[in-house]
């Protein structure tokens, strides 16, 4: 996407997520910062693009299984990022045309496209709010989440691969703690997460050089690091692990977990 085509608001210069994202799925929405950024992380992580798509993969499974066994009809996706194919609403409303998203980011382009986000089956119900999962309260307390989702009833609470963007220092515990107190019992959390488990000391100093340069935080979570998101939550089988893991379909052949280096779970709220 040229600069000139940006919509007002967005600072083309700096790179962001989503647009990173979307570059490594193939989309066009992304400009030379957020390419030159994925190609930085590339040089430390070559299969990112390949970890990015089995992402979409596992959202895909853990969907199907909210929709399809666990009986789930109100999904919060928090850093949904750029619409392609096999969004939330697309999966669960084709199980369930009754269902009822809210799609949160904090990328001014998403929201030029959240008309594509919006294109709810007649029978459930879709909303998008423009916020940033380091403030739980607003999206919480957002008019037009609680015109589209009733907490009262069960939410599958949707983090995938958000909370490596979330440092240290800003308390990304606390933060999934805290939207997660906002649900009712029989809820779901939903997690993916980058991972150093299969990395040498070498590759993650080489892995947070490049993030640096990149310029977007990101941390790398250990197995032991990222378990304790769920703490007082009931995981669902087959528990913490690769997301390649998780309720694979089918034969298909698979690289090794650290191609993806990526760690996913399902837990439900007692």
């Amino acid at each position: 996407m040229d600069s000139e085509w940006a919509p007002p608001g967005i600072d083309v210069s700096k790179p962001h997520p989503a647009r990173r994202y979307d570059y490594w799925l193939g989309g066009k929405d992304n400009f030379e910062a957020d390419r030159e950024s994925a190609e930085l992380v590339a040089e430390a992580f070559p299969s990112v693009q390949f970890s990015a798509l089995e992402n979409r993969a596992f959202l895909r499974r853990v969907v199907t299984f909210l929709a399809a066994e666990a009986g789930i009809r109100q999904y919060l996706d928090i850093g949904t990022g750029l619409p392609t194919a096999g969004n939330v609403h697309e999966i669960a409303q084709d199980i369930a045309p009754d269902s009822r998203i809210v799609y949160v980011d904090n990328d001014p382009i998403v929201a030029v496209h959240a008309r594509t986000l919006l294109n709810s089956a007649p029978e459930g119900k879709t909303a998008y709010l423009e916020a940033d999962v380091r403030e739980p309260q607003t999206i919480l307390h957002h008019p037009d989440l609680l015109a589209t989702l009733d907490l009262t009833r069960p939410v599958a609470l949707m983090l995938v691969a958000v909370m490596h963007f979330i440092v240290d220092e800003e308390q990304p515990y606390e933060l999934v703690r805290e939207l997660c107190r906002a649900l009712p019992s029989g809820s779901y959390l939903v997690m993916s997460h980058a991972t150093s488990d299969h990395l040498t000391p070498e590759d993650i100093a080489e892995s947070e050089e490049a993030n640096k340069r990149s310029g977007i935080p990101f941390r790398l979570r250990s197995t032991a690091e990222f378990a304790p998101f769920f703490d007082g939550l009931e995981i669902e089988p087959p528990g913490i692990g690769s997301i390649m893991a998780w309720r694979p379909e089918g034969w298909r052949a698979h690289p090794r977990p650290e191609a993806v280096s990526m760690l996913g779970a399902v837990a439900r709220i007692p």
